[in-house]
């Protein structure tokens, strides 16, 4: 009866090779397999590539954030453009209708009175079309005035939030490129930032007070 050990190292690229060896017991002259090998892959750190995070944000808004793995921001990203779009339609849909309250209302035709759903007064004391001879021109110039300030106020907010719309997007765009670059880095409490009050010499041989800003990395 013999007793002997096996020891074998083999090495791969980023593979971690455990080869536990255990006695080999020799009976009759043959070998008994008793060497158990454990291979154990290392785990390889999550990178994302910038460009790579950049090209989908731009394909579809919230792809960027998936690949960089910030699930929280989804949310965020599309609860902005949804609020963004409903702005759109409701000043969109408002602007339409008095648009065509005003246009109603100036034009000669009774039929067309669109501009009563909107202006809650009496038509007698307004209206030169359906009351000629009883309405105020100066209650008809102030609805007048009334429908162009509302029609410019709807217009002015359905265009800033198509142009919010557009900023959204790029910022989530930006969103992924930035959290793309600044995945791995470093925040840890290895980097210290201290600012440290000196002296200062001034011409004339006075001394002042400064600050020293200086950066820390610790190893």
């Amino acid at each position: 009866m013999q007793l002997f050990c096996v020891h074998q190292i083999s090495f791969a690229q980023d593979t971690l090779s455990v080869v536990t060896t255990v006695p080999v017991k020799i009976h009759n002259n043959k070998v008994a397999q008793d060497t158990l090998a454990l291979n154990k892959s290392l785990k390889q750190k999550f990178t994302p590539d910038p460009m790579r995070a950049t090209m989908l944000a731009v394909a579809f808004p919230g792809l960027g954030q998936i690949y960089t793995r910030k699930y929280w921001k989804l949310p965020l990203v599309y609860g902005g453009f949804g609020a963004l779009i409903y702005s759109v339609q409701f000043n969109s849909k408002n602007y339409i209708a008095y648009m065509k309250a005003y246009q109603d209302f100036t034009d000669l035709i009774p039929a067309t009175d669109s501009y009563m759903k909107l202006i809650k007064a009496d038509p007698s004391t307004y209206d030169p079309v359906l009351y000629p001879n009883d309405y105020n021109p100066a209650n008809e110039q102030y609805f007048k005035d009334g429908m162009l300030r509302m029609v410019d106020y709807y217009k002015r907010y359905r265009d800033l939030s198509y142009i919010g719309i557009a900023g959204w997007y790029l910022l989530s765009i930006l969103d992924a490129n930035v959290d793309a670059s600044l995945f791995n880095y470093d925040i840890s409490n290895n980097l210290n930032l201290t600012v440290i009050p000196v002296h200062l010499s001034l011409p004339g041989g006075y001394v002042g007070v400064g600050l020293n800003v200086g950066l820390e990395i610790t190893f």
